[in-house]
């Protein structure tokens, strides 16, 4: 064929190239290398036009005029040919016709390597980069943002289906009318700002506390975290799981802020009254950061909410093919305790003087945890300790 070198025997019995008929008989057309990549040296004609056949004699297409693209002579020729074209076909087929080879130069155009300059929330926060949960975990690596993303590592197509389930959820909630439609609509109103323009988010939420402290948190904040993953669009805070065992020393600085002062963390394993929700419960943890930087004056650029994602026993979650957390049972005993272990070093080792806030353990996880670091490290136990203080 045209793409294929054609061999002969010579006398010695080795092959060699063909001869190439004469310049008089091959048609006038410039060959140039194609976009595609192979250890064989590949090739096509810089031609607007689809090939008929395998057979470059059997193309149906008038000659180029000799000329690269772009030059003048090349432009002159792709405008005779254009205008061929308008008299020969009828409007429809042009259309199709243009359209499949533009697509073609696109693609071929596009298979251009980017330099990209930028690395971890630079990325997420720009619309031409940022793929979400569909940056696989080596991308993640080499970028800078482990850490930075749930878990869970999905399609571009699993995207689009939370999106539009959202959507569908959306619709019939306003045909149904449940009591806690209005509530979730409010936070997500909030939630759009809170990406958009930080200070105008906490200025609105310290003018307005009393009518927003129940959609930011408790009650409205227990809807969010059930349905969290379904409701996600662009990460906040840390995720550290159980896959990054031996990784959590280096990760924590893919966070940008060089000092943080206060760390809300959570394992989802006892999310307020609802049980254990996994990785959706670091809705908890970001609801309780935003109480404290807009009712106890807190810089919201020293904050950090965390999940630790050891699992979940949450059927629903281990069958929901959009959840973001893994998909697995939770870790117990010393796999356990060796997570919880490491991400405090890991934190301290790079913010020393921070204050870390357990937030909605399990009981037979709080107390231990609590009396395991509260000696070591500036911690506390908000369910435990705090808890027991506003009784007090």
């Amino acid at each position: 064929g045209d793409r294929a070198r054609l061999l002969c025997v010579g006398a010695n019995g080795q092959p060699r190239p063909a001869e190439r008929p004469p310049a008089s008989s091959r048609p006038n057309r410039r060959i140039v290398p194609t976009h595609r990549t192979s250890h064989r040296k590949s090739y096509d004609y810089a031609s607007p036009f689809p090939l008929v056949g395998r057979n470059q004699h059997q193309l149906q297409r008038p000659p180029l005029a000799a000329g690269p693209a772009g030059t003048r002579a090349g432009m002159a020729n792709a405008s005779s040919i254009s205008r061929s074209l308008r008299r020969s076909l009828a409007p429809d087929a042009l259309h199709r016709l243009l359209l499949q080879r533009s697509r073609a130069f696109v693609t071929a155009e596009c298979h251009r390597p980017v330099v990209l300059h930028k690395r971890g929330p630079d990325i997420l926060h720009d619309p031409w980069f940022n793929r979400g949960t569909a940056f696989s975990m080596t991308e993640r690596d080499r970028l800078g943002l482990r850490g930075l993303l749930p878990p869970s590592v999905v399609s571009s197509q699993q995207q689009i289906d939370r999106f539009m389930g959202d959507l569908k959820r959306l619709e019939q909630n306003a045909r149904d009318g449940p009591s806690d439609t209005y509530q979730l609509a409010k936070w997500r109103i909030l939630n759009r700002l809170h990406d958009r323009n930080e200070t105008m988010y906490y200025k609105v939420l310290i003018d307005n506390i009393e009518e927003y402290a129940p959609i930011v948190y408790t009650p409205t904040v227990g809807a969010v975290c059930q349905n969290y993953s379904g409701l996600f669009r662009r990460p906040r805070g840390m995720y550290f799981s159980a896959e990054d065992r031996g990784e959590m020393m280096s990760m924590v600085y893919n966070w940008p802020a060089d000092q943080v002062d206060m760390i809300v963390v959570t394992d989802g394993s006892r999310i307020l009254g609802l049980g254990d929700l996994g990785v959706q419960g670091i809705g908890i943890a970001i609801g309780k950061l935003d109480l404290y930087v807009a009712a106890a004056g807190i810089n919201p650029q020293r904050v950090l909410p965390v999940m630790i994602d050891v699992g979940t026993n949450n059927e629903k979650l281990l069958k929901d093919p959009l959840y973001l957390g893994l998909q697995e049972h939770r870790l117990e005993g010393e796999e356990y305790v060796e997570i919880i272990d490491e991400f405090m070093e890991a934190v301290f080792s790079r913010w020393p003087n921070v204050i870390v806030q357990f937030e909605d353990f399990q009981s037979k996880w709080a107390f231990r945890l609590l009396q395991r670091y509260r000696k070591t490290y500036r911690m506390f136990n908000d369910d435990v300790q705090v808890t027991s203080l506003t009784y007090a």
